[in-house]
């Protein structure tokens, strides 16, 4: 029987079943083996198959939300002629996808599709907020020098502060922790913080700067990925377009102009062309 084996680290193909580089973002998040029914192999699986039977839009993850989403994207742009490994350094936003922040990145598409519980939609909300709270304090709780014994500034800074500073831009400082701060007197907060707070507050701050740096580069890159290409565009018609472009995009047939940028052969320059071509008008593009 064909069959697709889709485990934690490799993915390979046997014989006769359609090529990934044909399936869709949302039929490509599973392969569900059905016999001699090849034509059926790409149907979705898991969360896609109930959202199919409710005849919902299907759970997509973009690259920069999950390492699925990477791997999928790389399945239907660049296919797979051997055992497909996901390794992080396939990821090029990496800082997004840390263990620590799965819940940050999906639990509100997850509760959206009812894969997450009200109880655990709450007890998120709330890890959220207490996370806002805490770095919002941290930015309004300021020390000066005078505030401070100068023995006490050294035991935590290890040096004499120079100018007046908020815990937040202090807790910036690599030699510094937040279990450090917190000894300072009148540092540490009203409310008990759970580990997981304390620890998502200490990587956004002490991160912040390269965080917001690989978020300016996913919002400059979001028109591209968002921008549908339609099932019926004629890459003939793309002005300027190479015959060896058309061909590559007629044979993976992206669903969108960031799959298209993906795919080997396709460059910068005939990205740009397509956006023109859509953004003229033509009347299935949105």
């Amino acid at each position: 029987m064909p069959y697709w084996i889709f485990g934690f680290a490799k993915l390979r193909r046997s014989n006769g079943l359609p090529d990934p580089m044909r399936s869709t973002a949302s039929s490509a998040n599973a392969f569900l083996p059905c016999g001699n029914a090849p034509h059926r192999a790409n149907w979705p699986t898991g969360a896609n198959a109930v959202q199919y039977i409710r005849g919902q839009n299907p759970l997509l993850l973009r690259r920069e939300q999950a390492y699925l989403g990477v791997l999928v994207d790389d399945l239907i742009t660049k296919g797979v002629n051997e055992p497909y490994r996901m390794f992080t350094s396939r990821a090029e936003y990496r800082l997004q996808l840390r263990e620590d922040n799965a819940d940050m990145r999906l639990t509100e598409d997850g509760h959206k599709i009812g894969l997450v519980s009200e109880e655990q939609w709450r007890m998120f909300n709330e890890k959220r907020e207490a996370i806002e709270r805490e770095i919002q304090r941290l930015k309004t709780t300021w020390y000066t020098p005078q505030k401070l014994a100068e023995d006490e500034q050294i035991r935590v800074f290890g040096q004499k502060l120079s100018r007046e500073a908020n815990l937040h831009d202090l807790l910036r400082r690599p030699n510094l922790d937040y279990a450090a701060l917190m000894t300072l007197e009148g540092a540490r907060p009203s409310e008990n913080l759970s580990a997981e707070v304390i620890e998502q507050v200490e990587i956004q701050v002490k991160y912040q700067g390269y965080i917001d740096r690989q978020n300016e580069e996913i919002d400059s890159r979001r028109d591209i990925e968002t921008l549908k290409l339609p099932d019926d565009i004629d890459y003939s018609k793309v002005k300027g377009l190479s015959a060896e472009v058309q061909q590559k995009l007629n044979q993976h047939k992206p669903e969108t102009v960031g799959q298209a940028s993906r795919i080997s052969g396709v460059t910068p320059a005939a990205v740009a062309l397509l956006m023109v071509h859509l953004k003229r008008g033509f009347k299935g593009a949105k």
